[in-house]
């Protein structure tokens, strides 16, 4: 019997972390799923052994030649089972509950294509990604659905999977904005059940600097034009209510960095040199302390050598001459 749900899971050069990203999907409580891990011609050693384990553990795993994130999901897609899909990348994780909540309010709402979640990031980066809406307006402003939602498969197939020219990024976006527009809907349950890590070297982060970004979103533009055209004024708002919000949460960090951390810096370097002279005042004692052993190190040897002359032999022999000298040192004194 096929399973409900079908794991697509690409791997490139990824194996250091794919075994939280499996770990994650067998901590699920629904259960009733299964994976297909593609190695999309990885050449990290350390990748082709790890999927090598994984794969002697039971789990599928397909090899292609390196064509890029949209085409090694749509090959798992090919070779999946299940009626749902959900793209799971090898260095992410699930919540625990994911397939649980998202499984019940797809069998609860059959007029539903797709449904996901909010996402809380971790690595290099903490924060929270909290979308509300993923209807068409929404969707043109900014991509509100999360990769790893999970998405019918009659859906997926009918506006033909991903596009898999586009390898520099925004194909899941792209995904969304086609279901959508074919007069699908999908839902976002209001809750964290995806965790996303953030690299220094994550496709997330590359794609979305300035000079990588212009290239996909003038694509994402191009392909969904006739959308854009429509929802133009709505987009705008959107955009608009968005540079307002930044502004907002820039004035509010400003703000902070003024009335709490400039204080919190004064003090703090106040604080230091303080410190530091205290420091520079022990420095200074334990200088003279120095200074003072050493010289009562310096009279304790000569003593000791003063004492060693005077049991000496030489010394008791020459003891007649001292005396002499001593006696007309005192005669010629006037």
């Amino acid at each position: 019997m096929a399973p409900r749900i079908s794991v697509l899971l690409p791997c490139f050069n990824h194996g250091g972390y794919i075994e939280d990203a499996l770990g994650s999907v067998s901590a699920q409580t629904f259960q009733d799923y299964e994976i297909i891990v593609v190695d999309d011609g990885s050449t990290e050693p350390e990748t082709a052994v790890r999927l090598a384990a994984v794969q002697a553990r039971g789990t599928t795993v397909l090899r292609t030649e390196n064509r890029g994130l949209p085409a090694a999901r749509n090959y798992a897609a090919r070779h999946a089972s299940g009626d749902l899909f959900c793209a799971l990348d090898a260095d992410d994780r699930l919540a625990p509950t994911w397939f649980e909540k998202g499984m019940r309010l797809l069998d609860e709402r059959p007029d539903l294509a797709f449904v996901s979640h909010l996402l809380e990031t971790f690595g290099d980066e903490h924060w929270r990604w909290t979308p509300e809406s993923c209807d068409l307006p929404s969707l043109l402003a900014r991509n509100t659905v999360n990769g790893a939602a999970l998405v019918r498969r009659g859906a997926f197939g009918a506006v033909g999977g991903y596009d898999e020219s586009m390898r520099s990024g925004c194909e899941d976006w792209d995904l969304w904005l086609r279901l959508v527009e074919q007069g699908y809907t999908g839902a976002i349950i209001p809750e964290v059940l995806f965790h996303y890590r953030r690299r220094n070297d994550s496709m997330s982060r590359m794609m979305t600097a300035e000079s990588s970004y212009a290239a996909p979103l003038e694509r994402l533009i191009a392909s969904h034009e006739a959308a854009y055209r429509t929802h133009l004024v709505d987009v705008l708002v959107s955009k608009e209510a968005e540079a307002v919000q930044l502004l907002r949460e820039v004035s509010a960090l400003t703000r902070d960095r003024i009335t709490v951390l400039a204080p919190t810096l004064a003090r703090a370097l106040e604080e230091r040199a303080a410190v530091s002279a205290k420091a520079d005042r022990v420095r200074a004692d334990l200088d003279r302390e120095y200074q003072r052993d050493r010289l009562v190190l310096q009279a304790a040897e000569l003593q000791r050598e003063v004492a060693a002359l005077r049991s000496s032999w030489s010394w008791r022999i020459t003891a007649p001459l001292r005396r002499a000298y001593g006696w007309v040192r005192r005669s010629a004194s006037p």
